[in-house]
């Protein structure tokens, strides 16, 4: 059962998944497949297909990340490729795949960078996104030198740093990959907030409703950290 096309559209443009891995020219036909068997027959609900290129002295390399949301899963299908000689003609490709249930998705996080924050107006663009998600706990520590704001202090402070919890963070740029995949990108988290949130909300909870407003009291919302 081929579940590319189903469910509601994957993004802002309505472009399906298998028309995104087709755009994307990392091995099309072998991503889609490997994605639509992790599926397992489920239907897409939202994706999120980003690749990346990074250069190693002389050498090119690509992998690609694909996010694909259903009821009741996220799965998280991650292809590399890798040369095997220096020619070129013998390539392999090493796949992962994994499938997280959406109750288990403790956070959401979207981190924003706006040019010219001193001239911005309601609609424009960020010109970068980064989204992040969390579901097994672990933690990622950003490190560094600490010190005591004196700019001709040599003393050893010691070390400084930052805990934040991730297990997956894709960052979508608009001038690597145009303002489209920011919105795209920005559209597959809503997604996965909601059906994440709907999940996460026992039912005799979700069901409740106080018979009178309590005066002065504002709605709750829900904050989604890595």
């Amino acid at each position: 059962m081929n579940t590319f096309g189903a469910g509601a559209p994957a993004n802002t443009t309505g472009r399906n998944l298998e028309s995104a891995l087709q755009r994307s020219g990392f091995y099309p036909r072998l991503v889609a497949d490997v994605v639509n068997d992790a599926l397992d027959g489920q239907e897409s609900l939202a994706h999120l297909v980003h690749l990346e290129t990074h250069f190693d002295r002389t050498e090119v390399h690509r992998h690609i990340t694909v996010l694909v949301l259903t009821e009741e899963m996220l799965v998280i299908t991650h292809v590399d490729d890798q040369q095997l000689d220096d020619a070129g003609e013998q390539v392999v490709a090493q796949v992962s795949t994994e499938s997280v249930p959406v109750g288990q998705i403790r956070s959401v996080v979207l981190s924003y960078i706006y040019a010219q924050p001193q001239d911005y107006k309601p609609s424009d663009p960020a010109r970068e996104l980064t989204v992040a998600i969390a579901w097994s706990g672990g933690q990622r520590v950003d490190m560094g030198p600490a010190s005591c704001g004196d700019p001709e202090c040599d003393a050893d402070h010691g070390y400084t740093g930052t805990i934040a919890q991730e297990d997956i963070a894709l960052r979508i740029s608009a001038e690597a990959e145009g303002l489209q995949a920011v919105a795209d990108a920005k559209a597959f988290a809503r997604a996965l907030r909601a059906v994440n949130t709907a999940v996460s909300i026992p039912e005799h909870v979700a069901t409740q409703r106080p018979k009178f407003p309590v005066l002065g009291q504002r709605p709750g919302r829900n904050h989604y950290r890595r």
